[in-house]
């Protein structure tokens, strides 16, 4: 009801004019003004409001101050900054207005919040004119106004002057001096200012904890974040998860692990659920701390919290227990826990007998393997594979053949013979290695592809090149085509000697043989041994008739041409770019290293500068040539 309002202050203000007023009832029409002004405000009509206080200011009737200051407050609360000062300004001219101190604070936060600096500092100064006695609030806005302007020595010198002056720093300020000193890299001020404001009761805020946090932890000043953390933590503030985080994170890397891990229990402690990354940094700092139990309870209590671990971590953990003295107890405790949560699941069995192979127990594999059985749970073709990869592993020879021969069932025979085929390849067991394939032979089980490539790898290894053709005769009768790994195989060899291309041309000379996909073969193994001349096309073609080219196929072929002629080589590498092949760390090593070879070092550091830009790194035997 704004007219009715308006017009009963009218009529209060026409007997004022008849009628000499009292003091009190003075300040009665002033307060009376107040409100007014402050309901035409309130509903945005601040036209009608501002007329309503020149009119009234001119009759010189009504002590104007409060209505002035409401006036203030609602147009700074609805933007209208510029209005505010000129109404300060135009009002102190004429009548000699001097603003409380509540306005000038309000006006100075306002000013701030909107980046206006200048305007703050003029605020500050007429302030200082007026002789207006600056508080608390005022204090507080210039120490965040000499922040901003990036005065930071005066801000902190004016916050070591707090008791001189009298005024206790709010959260503004404390954020805008902890953020500044960080920035400017004195994040050692910053720790101290912050170290006595907790101690002082007073916490400015998270957002500038977990700065100073983050300042101090890149900074390696990790004694001084732990002190502040644990400081906060005693007077019960609540820190970000980020912070926890980032300090657990810098700890671990410093190989602090059990610094990080008091950090964790006191975040674990708080009922806050720590991030699979903080986890992982934890199991994975103390299984290479040798401290298995630990990485095995966090493991634990990681999944509790609902992460899942990956294979990586699982491996880890177990590993390291596998490490431990007396393993045992941990490794079984760490089963029984995994078995009870997945209800006894088999491939739990599988991967716990796979993981205790691969640390080097062969005989807790084969302890799991019987708690197996012993539980009632048949052992399937994978938990079988997994005990015979086990043994193999460990060169226990003895046990892998008796572990195949005690089993008589075609479908388990297949995989288990291929896994020993496998596995005494990677123990350099040739001889032993070619027996289980001719007995897979003779057993009509096909060997898989892994097996020909384990055994030609093995065979070329050891310049058992006569074998090598026979193997590839065999595969060619059985209409098997060449993998990439074969051929690539092949290839590196045929590179370092002709000794491949001489076994295989008198192979060829004896057996007669004249068919196009084994002469290809040969035609190619020939010129990889610098025995044949082919163009480029050609022996790209031969490639792709032999053998599906990948990756290394086209290295090899750059590092043969890198060999003999390095603008072909050049070409090679430009024509490959220009249909989208994406060199990786190998082709720009071959490059230049093919450079130096040559004596083009200008050009081989060219392409060194160029790996580097790419992100990698030389090989040993590159640097070599580039530091001469």
């Amino acid at each position: 009801m704004l007219d009715e309002a308006e017009a009963y202050f009218r009529g209060l203000v026409n007997e004022g004019k008849v009628e000499k007023c009292r003091r009190g009832e003075l300040f009665g029409y002033a307060h009376a003004l107040s409100v007014l002004v402050d309901g035409f405000c309130q509903n945005g009509l601040f036209v009608k409001a501002g007329e309503l206080i020149e009119e009234i200011s001119k009759l010189e009737l009504v002590p104007m101050e409060s209505a002035y200051g409401i006036w203030l407050k609602n147009l700074v609360h609805a933007g209208e900054i510029d209005a505010a000062s000129k109404f300060m300004k135009s009002k102190k001219s004429l009548e000699g207005y001097v603003p409380d101190i509540f306005w000038c604070n309000f006006l100075l936060f306002r000013l701030l919040k909107d980046n206006r600096l200048e305007d703050v500092c003029d605020l500050l100064i007429e302030m200082k004119e007026n002789q207006i006695s600056a508080n608390t609030v005022t204090m507080n806005a210039a120490l965040c106004f000499f922040c901003k302007v990036g005065m930071v020595e005066v801000a902190h010198k004016l916050y070591k002057s707090k008791l001189e002056f009298g005024f206790s720093p709010n959260s503004m300020a404390y954020n805008y001096l902890v953020n500044s000193l960080c920035g400017v890299g004195s994040s050692s001020e910053a720790y101290s200012l912050l170290k006595n404001s907790i101690k002082q009761g007073y916490f400015p805020g998270t957002r500038a904890f977990s700065i100073l946090a983050d300042a101090l932890c890149r900074q390696g000043k990790l004694d001084m974040v732990m002190e502040l953390v644990l400081l906060a933590l005693s007077k019960n503030f609540r820190l970000n998860d980020s912070t926890y985080e980032r300090l657990i994170s810098a700890l671990c890397r410093a190989m602090r692990f059990d610094d990080g891990y008091v950090i964790y229990e006191e975040f674990n402690r708080r009922n806050r659920v720590a991030t699979i990354a903080t986890y992982r940094q934890l199991i994975h700092g103390f299984s290479k701390s040798n401290r298995g139990h630990i990485a095995s309870r966090l493991l634990i209590e990681m999944q509790d919290k609902g992460h899942q671990p990956t294979r990586k971590i699982f491996r880890a953990v177990i590993r390291c227990l596998c490490d431990m003295e007396n393993p045992e107890m941990h490794f079984f405790k760490l089963l029984e826990m995994q078995l009870y949560r997945h209800k006894f699941n088999s491939k739990v069995y599988n991967f716990f007998i796979d993981e205790a192979g691969r640390s080097k127990k062969p005989e807790l594999a084969r302890e799991v393997f019987e708690m197996m059985q012993r539980n009632g749970i048949e052992p399937s073709i994978g938990s079988h594979v997994f005990m015979l990869k086990a043994f193999l592993r460990n060169e226990r020879i003895s046990d892998a053949l008796n572990f195949l021969k005690a089993k008589h069932d075609s479908k388990m025979d297949k995989k288990l013979y291929r896994a020993m085929v496998v596995g005494l390849c990677q123990v350099k067991r040739t001889d032993l290695a070619l027996d289980c394939l001719k007995a897979m032979q003779s057993k009509e089980l096909v060997p898989s592809m892994e097996c020909y490539e384990a055994v030609v790898k093995l065979l070329c290894s050891t310049k058992n090149y006569d074998m090598v053709v026979k193997i590839i005769n065999d595969l060619k009768k059985c209409q098997r085509k060449l993998t990439s790994f074969i051929g690539n195989v092949l290839l590196l060899h045929s590179l370092k000697s002709n000794e491949l291309y001489e076994t295989w041309v008198r192979s060829r000379d004896v057996q007669n043989d004249t068919s196009s996909d084994l002469s290809n073969l040969g035609l190619l193994i020939g010129a990889f041994s610098g025995q044949l001349e082919a163009s480029l096309e050609y022996l790209e073609e031969l490639i792709e008739q032999c053998f599906p080219p990948d990756t290394y196929t086209r290295n090899m072929l750059l590092r043969m041409l890198c060999m003999r002629d390095l603008d072909r080589a050049q070409e090679y590498f430009n024509r490959l770019c220009d249909k989208g092949f994406e060199p990786n760390r190998w082709t720009f090593d071959i490059m230049a290293y093919g450079h130096f070879k040559h004596g083009r070092q200008v050009q081989g550091r060219l392409w060194v500068d160029e790996m580097s830009r790419k992100g990698f790194v030389p090989t040993l035997s590159t640097l070599q040539l580039l530091t001469r």
